[in-house]
């Protein structure tokens, strides 16, 4: 697993790709090994999921009768949701990529979404705890969401722009395809297996 240090030279790469510096993209390994290794960012993200899985539960023990207890098929079913957040983006890439005779920048597009998953992840879970602790914050909660939901769109399309030499018809479908399936996916699969 990465060390922290690592993880902090993959931070900095991505902020200098962001820039569109070239000098980022020494902070990766695009290589197929190296697409593998960056899936190591989901333990890196554990703990905003374990957070955000024990919001969730708060949630719905709320909607349900006094003295409900969710057991562990109920955590095994938001590790399905997890799962296919995760996978859903890079198959679509995968295929759009595949299909537009690109398919060589498909590890690059996996390796920088998983590394930028680590920060906004984080970031996502403060609001997560902001709302459980101060629910009477829930407006303010929700104008700093849409910001930072606003600025994975920015950093994403740069970051893919940079990637995909400025094409921006790709670069675009390439963004809607890595975050809006996934948010419909993980809708329909929370209602789906009963855990929404």
């Amino acid at each position: 697993m990465p060390g922290l240090e690592e993880v902090r030279h993959y931070m900095r790469g991505l902020v200098l790709l962001m820039r569109h510096d070239p000098q980022g993209l020494r902070h990766f390994d695009f290589t197929d090994r190296g697409m593998m290794r960056s899936f190591w960012a989901v333990f890196w993200c554990l703990p905003p999921i374990l957070i955000s899985w024990a919001w969730r539960r708060a949630l719905f023990v709320e909607g349900m009768p006094d003295g409900f207890e969710p057991g562990t098929l109920f955590y095994g079913r938001l590790a399905m949701v997890e799962v296919a957040n995760w996978l859903t983006p890079v198959v679509l890439a995968g295929l759009m990529l595949l299909g537009l005779g690109a398919i060589r920048l498909f590890p690059a597009v996996v390796v920088v979404t998983n590394w930028l998953s680590v920060p906004f992840s984080y970031a996502f879970t403060v609001l997560v705890l902001m709302l459980a602790t101060a629910p009477a914050l829930a407006t303010i909660v929700s104008l700093i969401w849409l910001v930072m939901v606003l600025a994975l769109v920015v950093v994403l399309f740069r970051i893919l722009a940079f990637l995909t030499k400025g094409q921006a018809l790709m670069t675009g479908t390439l963004t809607m395809l890595l975050l809006v399936p996934p948010l419909l996916v993980t809708d329909w699969l929370q209602q789906y297996l009963g855990v929404y």
